[in-house]
């Protein structure tokens, strides 16, 4: 039986053998198949291609599954189904707990693999954010974690890039002091505004063309930032 709407779904993989098997057991259902035999070239492909499910194996050469995964999620929530021969239930609850809509211990029938791709197409959403996000002088890449100002990279500490990031997540609205220090610095960190403070100072330095007058990362007095594109 074909799919009636032809849908993308990239394959994720670094063996050989089972990107074979999935692109046949795919396209037999209808489906077009792309491939990544990295995590860094299955993000580049999630960017470039807009896929409708992904099949994602966590044991890449070059990055985590699970980190692949995590990055995905900051920008896109496309459906992902994980592919892997770890079946522990540990490892299920931690691709869950990252963005994983289903997972799929390796070795497996095409049958299933066809029922749960098609149910993961059925509850599909948009991309909540695109790969590539502009404001001034600057370009943010979630797909490469990179920013540029002027077409030149600048450097972003971790909790700067995940500031910026949640921020950009949310343009327009305010987000707490709490908020933010909740999601960047866990449940313990939510009095310490200060945190903030020296975190958001450093990356107006970087980003806006005048720090003390910031255009972009705007402050609410007595209530946290928002991200302005006025």
């Amino acid at each position: 039986m074909t799919s009636a709407t032809p849908t993308d779904v990239l394959v994720i993989d670094d063996e050989l053998q089972i990107r074979r098997l999935l692109r046949v057991t795919l396209e037999s259902a209808g489906h077009g198949v792309r491939e990544a035999d990295t995590g860094q070239r299955g993000l580049q492909e999630a960017a470039a291609r807009r896929p409708d499910a992904i099949i994602l194996d966590l044991g890449l050469p070059d990055l985590p599954g699970l980190e692949v995964l995590t990055r995905l999620r900051e920008w896109s929530q496309v459906p992902v189904l994980i592919l892997s021969v770890r079946g522990e239930e540990s490892q299920k609850i931690a691709a869950l707990d990252a963005g994983a809509d289903d997972y799929l211990t390796k070795p497996f029938g095409s049958g299933e693999l066809l029922a749960r791709v098609r149910v993961l197409l059925r509850r599909a959403m948009p991309l909540t954010e695109p790969p590539v996000a502009h404001f001034g002088e600057v370009e943010v890449d979630f797909s490469q974690r990179t920013v540029r100002r002027k077409g030149v990279e600048v450097h972003l500490t971790a909790k700067e890039y995940a500031l910026l990031q949640l921020l950009l997540r949310h343009r327009g609205k305010v987000i707490t002091h709490r908020h933010l220090l909740r999601e960047l610095w866990g449940p313990h960190a939510e009095e310490n505004t200060h945190y903030l403070r020296v975190h958001m100072a450093h990356l107006r330095q970087k980003l806006e063309t005048v720090a003390a007058q910031p255009v972009f990362l705007r402050t609410e007095a007595g209530i946290g930032y928002r991200f302005s594109a006025d």
